[in-house]
């Protein structure tokens, strides 16, 4: 690490430059999800500094930077355009120049364009550096009343409804509280899908965030249901879902029965078979690893054994 002062006088520490690589660097810059004051002032520094900004979409993002007096080059890059704009981006970065990537709210690569160009930069060894800010799927669950020491993140759910319901089948036993994103015209369907596949554990809506408007509707998802079924939603929806109660004992397959069922399935290796019944039922990786060796030699040899030389092999190290 190195420290210097940058274009505007303040004290900055940046990454040590190779001295084989004078390349750019790619900014990874956070921005509001709706209210303008909770852009950081690093963020608006490096947004003021770089070469060129490429941003998701320009006529969106040009109000937020006029706002801050921001007047840099400006590009477009999103999910349409990304290998073309993602090639240009890449060149300007190999021959020295610094690019901020920005989305149209939010962290940049977080459920928005970006992990491609994030992903080339990194393998060209190019510098990526994050300006870390708003997210609002962090954001609502800071605010939701839910436990908060463990989550996923699924993004936006499919937009037909059969995929979208079998996503929620292979999540419903899930132990850790669930985020989604969701078009508030799909929000109504998506929770009565959520119900029926999921049960009716509390949930929390969060709508309008950091905006005028914000509001947080909580209860269980019947409930929830209930008090949108009159109304026309408006604005961004994050949906979050308790985690799926513990099963019952009684109800809980053996650890041998889930092995046995994966293992047979030929769709993971042995490895992962181990992994995910560990997973599933909560039970050290060691001990279901040792069940799966006893169990080997009964499915067969070679069960569950896709990857060579993963068969006799301590899995997870």
């Amino acid at each position: 690490m190195r420290r210097g002062k940058t274009p505007s006088g303040h004290q900055a520490v940046t990454p040590h430059p190779s001295p084989f690589t004078p390349h750019g660097t790619l900014y990874i810059v956070a921005t509001p999800i709706g209210n303008l004051e909770d852009i950081t002032f690093r963020a608006v520094r490096i947004l003021k500094e770089v070469d060129l900004i490429a941003a998701e979409d320009t006529r969106h993002s040009r109000k937020l930077l006029s706002h801050f007096g921001i007047s840099r080059p400006l590009t477009s890059y999103f999910d349409h355009n990304k290998n073309l704009k993602g090639s240009y981006i890449l060149e300007k970065l190999a021959a020295g120049e610094s690019v901020a990537l920005i989305s149209d709210a939010g962290t940049p690569c977080i459920s928005d364009p970006g992990y491609q160009l994030v992903r080339d930069a990194v393998a060209a060894g190019i510098p990526v550096v994050p300006i870390p800010g708003p997210s609002a799927a962090v954001t609502a669950l800071s605010a939701s009343g839910l436990p908060t020491d463990r989550f996923a993140f699924e993004g936006f759910l499919p937009n037909r409804q059969g995929k979208r319901r079998e996503r929620l089948a292979e999540l419903k036993s899930e132990r850790r509280v669930l985020i989604f994103y969701e078009s508030p015209n799909r929000l109504l369907s998506t929770l009565a899908d959520i119900l029926e596949l999921c049960g009716d554990r509390e949930a929390v809506v969060a709508r309008e965030l950091t905006k005028v408007y914000e509001e947080f509707v909580r209860g269980r998802v019947s409930e929830v249901m209930e008090k949108f079924q009159e109304r026309t939603v408006k604005g961004e929806v994050a949906i979050l879902l308790a985690p799926a109660a513990a099963p019952e004992k009684g109800d809980m397959p053996s650890v041998a029965d889930l092995l046995q069922k994966h293992m047979l399935s030929g769709k993971l290796s042995l490895k992962d078979a181990v992994r995910q019944v560990a997973l599933e039922t909560g039970q050290p990786r060691s001990e279901v690893y040792n069940e799966a060796l006893k169990l080997k030699g009964k499915v067969g040899p070679g069960s569950g054994d896709r990857e060579a030389g993963t068969g006799d092999r301590e899995p997870g190290t």
